[in-house]
């Protein structure tokens, strides 16, 4: 693709694509300069020897930033000519591309892989890398304990290789006390509140969170050997565990994060700002909540506990623009936790974050304690967190009803209202989750490829904080349903590997145009007209990009963009083969093309987009009834 410079109006669907290409680029470049930052080598070995950021987190960015990247290009490509003809030739050549018979994983893969760097090869390499990084630190481990090792050395070394063992995460045993008490840097620096049972300290010259848990330790050895077998890097990372026996306490070694995303919002959405989280943030830290969640949820482990203050936020290295790395905390150890949430009822106001179903619950339990939390719970409280990062106001917080009051309407059907700026494809999926109905509520997986999507829609659309931003012409949840009827696989509760985002990106894009399609010619038959043109006897094909060609505005567009970005709407045959008596092989029979005269402009009155149907037709054309 070559674009001429008297045609620079035409990068500018590139630039914010790009520059999400590269701040991802340099985030996993700053993360890789800090693996060999100079730390004490045991430090580094516990804080990353589970740590999973380099395939699950840029990894994902990337391949997630990838499709935009090409979508980007192919919209400029189309564009980039002064010649009418020629654009509209290479609309129709990239509108094959988005065509149904590609919607399959593995027709995918073999059509477009090397495109979206998801060939095989590629494929392969990501998942034998995280095991190549462990057979190397074991043999590191290993060298570091001869000749002859230290006593402490020792027992470092042992700790180590029995939570790299495959078998399985410590093998049901915890380490010794003596291990982290008797170290000469271990220093216990402040407590973190919620009763002493979390305290900051240093060891091996980094800073550790240490939970301490006391009590009947034994029972809790499948849990605690569950946690730290966890790796993901929107969950808080169980780094390392101990236990005293003769005491009957252990201490959970956790990574340290300075805040929580409540306090995060705040600071934000100070009273002198009055200003929210920009959208394309507050949809990064959604889809971070979410990935965190589904990874949950895919190990049996429900929250129960979902809100602000138990999600923590850290800044990136790219954080010039508010984007923050999100990690959810307090999960697991049920018989623990629900005895203890809620032990600050002035923190929060705590109803507000439960489902309906969990507060009736409560209600005839007496209490939190017993309460029984489900993946659909945890999607209600998500969705209320959703509504405080796009709005910036904590729910309910302008209701005179609080406690006992505020759960009774909740379970009435309450919900807070979102301002009137609010896009609707943000709050429509927010809607969603805190549905009354648990069944109608969308899976943490569901949610996530949405989100995805949604982030395409802004970067391939940087002007969305202008009233007059465009906005999708189909609902992404819609999407999503025709996709998982399908697709039945993506139902299953098991993540899907990050290698297969640019897939599912793509099978989003062909519904989504599939969609705007046969809704155009919805319309345009009720009127009594099959196609369009912009003026007299014009022609063109259909817009592989429906959002370019047909897109709602809040103001009068000029004519000039107006005609660059409007495309011409005709038929395009079904994918699928129909083979009649006298039809050849292979190929489906085509009714005669429909030439049509009728013109499409943007209406004063309202700003939307019309069409005067004035038809002329050649004998043996196709009646209104005979359009599929």
């Amino acid at each position: 693709m070559q674009l001429e410079i008297e045609e620079r109006s035409k990068w500018r669907v590139l630039e914010q694509p790009l520059k999400e290409l590269y701040k991802i680029i340099r985030e996993a470049e700053t993360y890789i300069k800090s693996c060999f930052e100079k730390k004490d080598w045991w430090a580094q070995a516990i804080i990353l020897y589970q740590n999973r950021d380099s395939v699950e987190y840029h990894i994902h960015n990337l391949l997630c930033c990838i499709p935009i990247v090409i979508g980007a290009i192919e919209t400029a490509g189309k564009l980039s000519s002064n010649d009418e003809d020629q654009i509209n030739k290479r609309r129709f050549l990239w509108s094959r591309k988005y065509q149904n018979e590609w919607n399959d994983p593995e027709l995918f893969q073999w059509k477009f892989g090397k495109q979206y760097l998801v060939t095989a090869e590629i494929c392969n390499r990501i998942d034998q890398v995280w095991k190549e990084d462990r057979w190397i630190l074991l043999d590191k481990i290993r060298e570091k304990s001869f000749p002859e090792p230290t006593k402490y050395c020792q027992q470092l070394t042992n700790l180590l290789l029995k939570n790299l063992d495959e078998v399985g995460s410590l093998n049901g045993k915890l380490l010794p006390c003596s291990i982290l008490l008797n170290s000469k840097d271990f220093q216990v620096r402040k407590r973190l509140g919620n009763g002493g049972k979390y305290k900051e300290i240093s060891w091996l010259g980094e800073t550790f969170v240490l939970r301490h848990i006391k009590g009947d330790i034994e029972s809790l050895i499948p849990e605690l050997s569950q946690l730290l077998s966890l790796s993901h890097p929107n969950i808080l990372q169980f780094l390392c565990g101990f236990t005293d026996d003769e005491k009957k306490e252990c201490f959970l070694v956790t990574e340290h994060m300075s805040r929580n995303l409540g306090t995060h919002v705040k600071e934000v959405y100070s009273p002198r700002k009055r200003i929210p989280l920009s959208l394309p943030v507050a949809v990064d830290i959604m889809l971070q909540i979410a990935r965190g969640m589904e990874y949950l949820h895919s190990k049996k482990i429900y929250h129960g506990d979902l809100k602000p203050s138990n999600i923590l936020a850290k800044t990136r290295n790219s954080s010039s623009e508010g984007f923050i790395h999100i990690k959810v905390t307090r999960f697991g150890l049920a018989s623990l936790t629900s005895s203890t949430q809620n032990s600050n009822p002035s923190e929060e106001l705590s109803n507000i974050w439960y489902a309906p179903e969990v507060l009736s619950e409560q209600d005839e339990l007496n209490g939190p304690a017993d309460a029984r939390y489900t993946e659909k719970s945890d999607v209600y409280s998500y969705g209320m967190i959703c509504f405080e990062l796009l709005t910036g106001k904590i729910p309910f917080e302008d209701s005179h009803l609080q406690g006992d009051k505020m759960g009774r309407n909740i379970r009435a059907g309450e919900r807070p209202l979102f301002p009137h700026q609010c896009p609707k494809y943000v709050t429509n999926l927010t809607k969603r989750c805190w549905h009354s109905d648990p069944e109608q509520r969308p899976s943490f997986t569901s949610i996530c490829r949405i989100l995805r999507y949604i982030k395409r829609f802004l970067a391939m659309n940087p002007d969305h904080s202008h009233p007059d931003s465009p906005v999708p012409l189909v609902d992404y949840y819609d999407i999503e349903s025709s996709l998982q009827k399908k697709f039945p696989s993506w139902i299953s509760k098991e993540p899907y590997p990050v290698s297969e985002i640019p897939f599912q990106m793509f099978a989003y894009q062909i519904m989504e145009r599939e969609r705007c399609i046969s809704s155009y010619f919805k319309d345009t038959s009720e009127s009594g007209s099959e196609a369009a043109s912009i003026s007299g006897d014009e022609h063109a094909t259909v817009a592989d990009d429906p959002l370019l060609a047909v897109t709602e505005r809040k103001s009068p567009v000029p004519d000039e963009i107006m005609k660059r970005r409007l495309s011409l709407v005709s038929r395009f045959p079904d994918t699928k083969t129909n083979r009649n008596p006298g039809t050849p092989k292979g190929r489906s029979p085509r009714p005669p093309p429909l030439r049509c005269s009728r013109s499409m402009h943007v209406s004063p009155e309202n700003n939307k987009l019309y069409t005067s149907p004035r038809i002329r037709r050649k004998s043996g054309h196709a009646s209104d009834s005979e359009i599929p």
